[in-house]
């Protein structure tokens, strides 16, 4: 089997789309020897923010010298990113030597009666048996929809985390913050501490009644942790943070936007409630050496260009905030992509006033990508006297975005996570 072979297996299972639920992922699990038992990890689960909050954790740990695991989604240049040991993608020839080891019991339980695993389902199982043969310190453990019912919570982790709520895959986790903030719950466990950076009331009673009902403390940012930015430029943040346990001035991050400080929080009280002895300047330097793809991701300077996954309506208001704050005087063009299952008006309404140079409508590489055209009439709802055309491939929109963007203006593109992987291998062949 080659390394095409197997991404063509794993990516086989996309036809049976999502099925949330715990029977087929425990039974996989029990398959294969319950590897999600045989390392310590992190959980993280929420709207936004996840990845980041991942990545800082995982970061502040390997600055402590210890083995770091990180399994995030989706991916954003290659599917070796889902799966990194220390900072380094799973090999491709051992993607390859997990698929053998795995296949077996995926088709066993796709002839029983439990039925056909996800490719969610098969690909965490990859993972954790992954962590379970190299035996890493710690593995932080990012959670791909939901968290209840998400196949990640088959682990029983040191520390669970929950970054924020808000309304995205509202078909499938509820309407209401409150019906979504239920199924984020879900990852509370009997007596593990968690750790929360949401600012709406409503998710953090939802937090209070489910952590106190499994006996487990809860520790909210703005309530018992607090973060407080004091400086915020194309350079990064520099930020304050306070905790029941530590008072830590003047730390530095490279992400750029005020709610990376809060993601930065967020690893931090993680960390604290570790059953590990807490190392400052570990922290330190964890935060200051953490990059994460794809979010308000800089590539040139003279024009600024930026690349930014928001896709949903929190996600682009901390995008907006953000571009206000780092524009100063330069005129905005947008590159836009979105898919159809998302609030497409609000994301437009939210975005597209600010781009005075003009907006680029273009199309992800995904089935459920909106209509460009569709979105492009949205567009000009919001844009003024702003010109608003449409390219539907991504290679074309960024190309032209780019020539038409002068040294002394900014090109921003968001929309999608799908939208930005594909104009990031775009922007790193002009700007290499």
């Amino acid at each position: 089997m080659k390394y095409e072979d197997a991404l063509n297996w794993i990516h086989g299972l996309y036809r049976f789309g999502s099925n949330l639920g715990l029977t087929r992922m425990t039974k996989l699990m029990e398959l294969l020897g319950n590897p999600q038992h045989k390392f310590r990890s992190v959980h993280v689960a929420g709207t936004n923010g996840k990845g980041s909050t991942s990545a800082f954790l995982a970061q502040i740990l390997q600055a402590e010298g210890l083995s770091v695991g990180l399994y995030t989604s989706p991916y954003i240049e290659a599917f070796t990113n889902r799966m990194a040991l220390n900072g380094q993608d799973i090999a491709e020839d051992e993607l390859v030597e997990l698929v053998r080891q795995v296949k077996w019991a995926v088709e066993e339980l796709a002839a029983s009666e439990i039925g056909q695993p996800t490719e969610f389902e098969v690909v965490t199982a990859l993972a954790f048996t992954y962590y379970a043969q190299h035996q890493p310190d710690w593995v932080v453990v990012e959670v791909g929809l939901g968290g209840r019912l998400d196949a990640t919570n088959v682990i029983t982790p040191a520390v669970s985390v929950i970054t924020n709520i808000a309304l995205d895959h509202t078909d499938v986790l509820g309407g209401t913050i409150a019906a979504i903030a239920r199924e984020k719950a879900g990852i509370i466990k009997p007596g593990i501490p968690v750790v929360t950076g949401t600012e709406k009331e409503e998710a953090l009673a939802v937090f209070r009644e489910a952590a106190a009902e499994r006996q487990s403390r809860l520790y909210a940012l703005g309530h018992e942790f607090t973060e407080e930015v004091t400086a915020s430029s194309l350079a990064g943040l520099t930020f304050n943070y306070q905790s029941p346990w530590h008072r830590l001035s003047d730390l530095q991050v490279k992400l750029l936007g005020r709610h990376q400080a809060r993601n930065a929080a967020v690893a931090i009280a993680a960390r604290e409630l570790m059953p590990i002895p807490f190392n400052e300047a570990a922290v330190r330097e964890g935060l200051s050496k953490t990059t994460w793809p794809g979010r308000l991701e800089v590539f040139s300077q003279q024009p600024l260009v930026i690349v930014d996954g928001a896709h949903n309506p929190d996600g682009v208001l901390a995008l907006r905030a953000a571009l206000l704050e780092l524009l100063g005087d330069r005129k905005l063009r947008l590159v836009v992509g979105i898919l159809g299952d998302k609030a497409v008006e609000e994301i437009i309404g939210v975005i597209v006033p600010l781009a005075k140079a003009g907006v680029i409508v273009t199309t992800p590489n995904n089935p459920r990508a909106a209509d460009p055209y569709v979105v492009a009439e949205l567009a000009k709802k919001f844009a003024g006297d702003a010109p608003v055309e449409v390219l539907p491939k991504i290679q074309d929109a960024v190309q032209r975005a780019v020539a038409l963007t002068q040294p002394d203006e900014a090109l921003c593109v968001s929309g999608s996570l799908y939208t930005i992987s594909e104009a990031r291998e775009v922007l790193k062949e002009i700007y290499k």
